[in-house]
């Protein structure tokens, strides 16, 4: 390198080191730094011990507030650079945990136009909310392995006084307001398998696919899975295995599969669920059932007492999620007649209204001569994009 190029690059160098350290700012510090000052520092002095202080009667005329600043004049710290602004959290506590209800909840493994099996997600759930990315499902793991979430990171179960867990309200009520709070009846339909015919929309492609809904149980434990399939796609299975008790199912455990499992476990002795997704836990009480689960508990609650839910009637329960809990509240409409490809038949229509703006909007329509099981459900983004099942036929499982 010729000696006069070598000269230049030390000027060069020794003119920037010039501007830092008399404070003028650089082109790419950005604008957070002041005109004509780089850092800023402040130390504030630690008041001297209480045995170091003189009694009151003692205390020195200069030992007054006035002259307290050069008592406490500080030393020069080293320049930095200041911290990252940080929200402001109260003493002591860890900053509040994003809600994890079901308008968070991601379904899917990318986006929703890309792979519409995972947006048709049956009666279990939606496609991503606007503006959540998709996230690829977790592992599985045990419930111990999630770590324990402060209380208020957790909605409340809101169980009914008698403990049933289920809000059943007259016509014109809000949910919980004047609800019975005796366990209801339940009576769950028999074994069998549902083929639906599926036509959707994601992100205005549309698709058609087909699903399934095998439910079986022998009076003491019960399985519910479903799965739905697109041709050059996949595949999506979800799974819900517990109890038949007296008050219908307690679901101990509910998998989502994608292209790989997710998983909530339910520890009814501490009144929590855990999540493998790494999500907070939550609180849930009798009642509680997972999203596959919750139709064949409202199937069995129709079916045991047919006259008490008439048009207007709302029912509200705790619905988990492999990712997180909420309550589910289910108005019964008109009673409709649909023609479906597994033929005529008269239903009763359910519906659950969002509220709010990135919920979905779910419809079913249970047909009475199944066991109240659903014949037909629709489900509906609040982006506009939509899943339509159809029973297509039914037999044995």
């Amino acid at each position: 390198m010729p000696r006069r190029t070598l000269l230049a690059l030390t000027a060069l160098v020794l003119a920037l080191h010039w501007l830092v350290l008399h404070g003028i700012p650089l082109a790419w510090e950005g604008p957070t730094t002041p005109a004509g000052k780089v850092f800023s520092t402040r130390s504030v002095a630690a008041p001297p011990p209480a045995a170091a202080l003189p009694p009151p009667s003692q205390a020195s005329p200069a030992a007054t507030p006035a002259a307290a600043p050069q008592a406490a004049k500080p030393r020069p710290a080293p320049p930095k650079r200041p911290p990252a602004h940080k929200a402001p959290t109260p003493s002591g506590q860890p900053p509040e945990p994003a809600d994890t209800t079901l308008a968070t909840d991601t379904a899917g493994d990318g986006p929703a136009a890309a792979d519409p099996a995972a947006n048709a997600e049956l009666w279990a759930g939606g496609a991503n909310t606007p503006g959540t990315p998709a996230s690829a499902a977790a592992p599985d793991m045990a419930p111990a392995a999630s770590a324990p979430q402060p209380a208020a990171s957790a909605p409340p179960a809101q169980a009914s006084t008698e403990g049933s867990g289920v809000d059943i309200t007259p016509p014109g009520g809000q949910p919980g307001e004047g609800a019975s709070t005796a366990a209801p009846p339940v009576r769950l339909p028999a074994p069998v398998k549902l083929a639906f015919d599926v036509a959707g929309q994601a992100k205005k492609f549309d698709y058609q696919a087909r699903a399934e809904l095998v439910w079986q149980h022998d009076g003491a434990r019960y399985e519910a899975r479903q799965e739905i399939s697109a041709f050059l796609v996949g595949s999506r299975t979800q799974r819900s295995t517990g109890m038949v008790t007296p008050q219908g199912l307690q679901p101990e455990r509910f998998g989502d599969r994608n292209r790989s499992e997710r998983a909530a476990h339910f520890d009814y002795a501490r009144g929590r669920v855990t999540f493998s997704a790494n999500t907070p836990e939550a609180a849930v009480g009798p009642g509680a059932q997972d999203r596959l689960s919750v139709f064949i508990q409202l199937a069995g609650l129709l079916a045991a007492t047919p006259e008490r839910f008439v048009p207007g009637t709302q029912l509200t329960l705790t619905t988990v999620s492999a990712t997180s809990a909420d309550r589910w509240t289910f108005t019964v409409e008109a009673p409709e007649t649909l023609t479906l490809p597994a033929g005529t038949l008269p239903t009763l229509k359910l519906q659950r209204l969002p509220r709010r703006d990135y919920d979905q909007k779910a419809e079913l329509w249970l047909a009475p001569s199944m066991g109240y099981l659903p014949v037909r459900i629709k489900i509906t983004q609040a982006n506009g994009d939509f899943a339509d099942l159809r029973l297509r036929a039914s037999g044995p499982p």
